[in-house]
């Protein structure tokens, strides 16, 4: 910007000390003349101190409402961006589904200025759309810096001071030159219009001495010799016209002398004074900013940082699932329509005879992934790597994201949002669970540093494999579930911090060989519910209160009455009426169902049917999705007419609501 230059100047002028980080503050940044936005300064800063940096130029867009539906609007573009040209690549970008959100792009721009408007589709975040133009398309710039100029012949890098301080001696030698040139025509004329005066004082008498010579040259020598004049002198008495001896103009003669010698002294101080030719210099500068000098053009965004990819993935939630050999991917929850309890769901994903959807999460695009395998290994990951995937596809081999060892296996995995809160982390534990029942707890800050190989989350003992992981604080309480239907609740207080190499202790004694723990679950409230699943799709909701906390490592108490039409237990989750769940199969089928929809029973009880199988069918996993995070119109309930997000029941027939209720007594079995 001419007017900031001109100030650091001026600046550098008044103070020859003055440092590269002053002058900053004078020469703020590049400006260019379509105006944009300069995005982060630490490229700019490097540039006006080393001589070298980027600056990263941005188109000026806002983002309306227009008849419910948001836009986005264009109003200045990068500079030597061309408009039709940026508007077409958006536009291949679009079709490429590189960029996804657009429904139309109109260029409404007239003599009045730039005016591209981007419609966005219902369903997509302007924002992100907005951080995907200026990754993908020219409306974001990079110029780059490289002040390598010729110093004295020689090639020299410059910053913003080395800049000024040359720009001040070329300006310095050129008024020097300037004044010199100036003085030595100033003196010529003087010298000129000495002699003329001599002339006029001797009117008379020159006359006479022109009249008798008979020749130029002769009258020329004649009065160098009369009145000691130079040969320029002399020479211009000649040439002087008559009408030059008029008073009038005699008067003309005497003044233009005086003002000369006036400007001859004038002229002589400058040379003699380097303070005063500084003085010139800033006085031109100001003439210079008065008459071109505008205000910026090109906004400046100090505190903006360089691009992340979490900038291009919008802040809702997915849905994350892994199958049985090992396949990943992640659809939107809103993929995923409300049933009614007894359905047969809908298809979830299409897997080979051999494969099954086995793990499942709802998790924030932001969040950050850690997946834990069965031999205890931790692999982080963020949730928008995840590859994304409809809700009948396969997805990819999760050996494509992670470097999982061989003959390992994903057991369990979490969602973590605060992963840079130090006092998120420092006041959270991660609480491991295995099959036969031992648990361990460790701080969370002891896996922030994960590798690409990964890190060890727990030491597995011979035979024995992790089941389970989540995120604990001191005052939570967790139950721990087994196949036979008994359940062990206790405080995690009880288990002492270890390091991540370490074994852990006992958490539940299971009641045989064949037994073995089928979840854990972190309990937060004493308003918690608990649900168990059968693998035969019985289920049902009992409060937490109807569970007495025990000592960590006994028996337990009952959680369901296992039966042979139940079969044993597969799945435990922790609700409220405030969340869905979603049941999901070994051949990949789903259904999510409202927890209100559940009525509270004791624990000693067979529940009811959830989900009814297809012959050969399985349920592989449960999980948990929150209401709050989805649009209340897209929650369909499951009714007789077919509904594009799931399906009927077997024949359109009401499946049975039996209670299969049982005594419902304590029926303690604690060590």
């Amino acid at each position: 910007n001419l007017s900031e230059v001109v100030d650091g100047i001026t600046a550098y002028i008044d103070n020859r000390e003055i440092t590269a980080e002053e002058l900053i503050e004078h020469v703020k940044a590049p400006d260019f003349p379509t105006g944009g936005i300069i995005y982060g300064y630490d490229g700019v800063r490097q540039a006006l101190l080393t001589g070298r940096g980027r600056v990263v130029i941005r188109g000026k867009a806002e983002i309306e409402t227009h008849a419910g539906r948001e836009r986005i609007i264009v109003t200045e573009i990068p500079f030597m961006v061309n408009k039709a040209t940026m508007v077409s690549k958006t536009a291949d970008a679009v079709n490429e589904k590189v960029i996804e959100g657009i429904s139309n792009i109109r260029d409404e721009s007239d003599r009045s200025g730039y005016r591209v408007v981007y419609d966005i589709k219902k369903e997509a975040d302007a924002g992100v759309v907005l951080n995907k133009l200026y990754r993908s398309t020219p409306l974001q710039s990079t110029f780059s810096v490289n002040n390598i100029a010729l110093v004295k012949g020689r090639p020299m890098m410059l910053n913003i001071k080395d800049l000024i301080v040359h720009y001040v001696d070329h300006r310095h030698e050129v008024v020097v030159r300037r004044t010199r040139y100036e003085l030595e025509e100033a003196q010529r004329r003087a010298h000129i219009l000495e002699g003329l005066l001599i002339a006029i004082d001797n009117l008379d008498e020159v006359i006479e001495l022109i009249r008798s010579s008979s020749t130029p040259d002769l009258a020329r020598n004649g009065l160098i010799e009369r009145f000691a004049l130079s040969e320029i002198q002399a020479k211009a008495i000649l040439d002087l016209r008559l009408q030059r001896l008029t008073g009038l103009e005699r008067d003309k003669i005497r003044a233009e002398f005086n003002e000369l010698q006036q400007q001859i002294a004038y002229l002589q101080s400058v040379l003699a004074d380097e303070g005063l030719r500084m003085t010139i210099i800033k006085e031109e500068l100001q003439e210079v900013k008065r008459k071109f000098g505008d205000e910026r053009r090109s906004e400046i965004v100090y505190s903006a940082e360089d691009f992340n990819d979490e900038d291009l993935h919008a802040d809702e939630d997915a849905v994350i699932t892994i199958s049985h050999v090992g396949y990943i991917k992640r659809t939107t929850a809103k993929d995923y329509h409300s049933q009614s309890r007894g359905g047969v769901g809908s298809r979830g994903a299409d897997s080979r005879d051999e494969d099954f959807i086995e793990h499942i999460l709802v998790a924030n695009l932001r969040s950050y992934l850690l997946i834990f395998t069965e031999k205890g290994r931790c692999y982080w990951r963020r949730a928008f790597q995840i590859p994304e995937g409809s809700r009948s596809s396969k997805g990819r081999p999760v050996q494509n994201l992670i470097n999982i060892e061989a003959g390992d296996k994903i057991r369990a995995y979490l969602a973590v949002r605060n992963v840079n809160d130090a006092e998120f982390v420092d006041s959270h534990s991660l609480l491991f669970c295995t099959k036969k029942g031992t648990i361990k707890k460790t701080k969370l800050r002891a896996y922030a540093r994960p590798r690409e190989r990964g890190i060890i989350a727990i030491n597995i003992a011979e035979g024995d494999q992790l089941l389970e992981a989540m995120m604990v604080k001191n005052d939570t309480k967790i139950t721990i579930a087994t196949s036979m239907g008994m359940s062990n609740l206790f405080s995690v207080d009880k288990v002492r911090h270890v390091g991540r190499n370490s074994t852990g202790v006992r958490g539940i004694r299971l009641k045989s060989e064949e037994d073995f723990v089928i979840g854990a679950i972190p309990i937060y409230s004493e308003e918690d519910e608990v649900l168990v699943l059968s693998e035969n799709g019985y289920g049902k909701k009992s409060s937490i209160a109807s569970y007495r906390e025990t000592n960590r490592g006994g028996k337990g108490i009952r959680t369901m009455n296992i039966t042979e039409k139940t079969g044993a237990l597969v799945g435990l989750l922790n609700i409220d009426d405030n969340c869905d769940f979603m049941i999901i199969t070994k051949k990949g089928t789903l259904i999510r169902i409202a927890a209100e929809d559940l009525r509270t029973q004791g624990r000693n009880t067979q529940g009811v049917r959830l989900i009814k199988l297809r012959d050969g069918d399985e349920i592989s996993s449960i999980t948990k999705i929150d209401k709050a995070a989805e649009e209340p119109e897209e929650i369909a309930e499951n009714t007789d007419a077919p509904d594009s997000g799931s399906l009927n029941p077997i024949n359109g027939t009401e499946l049975d609501d039996e209670d299969y209720s049982t005594n419902d007594s304590d029926d303690q079995e604690e060590e």
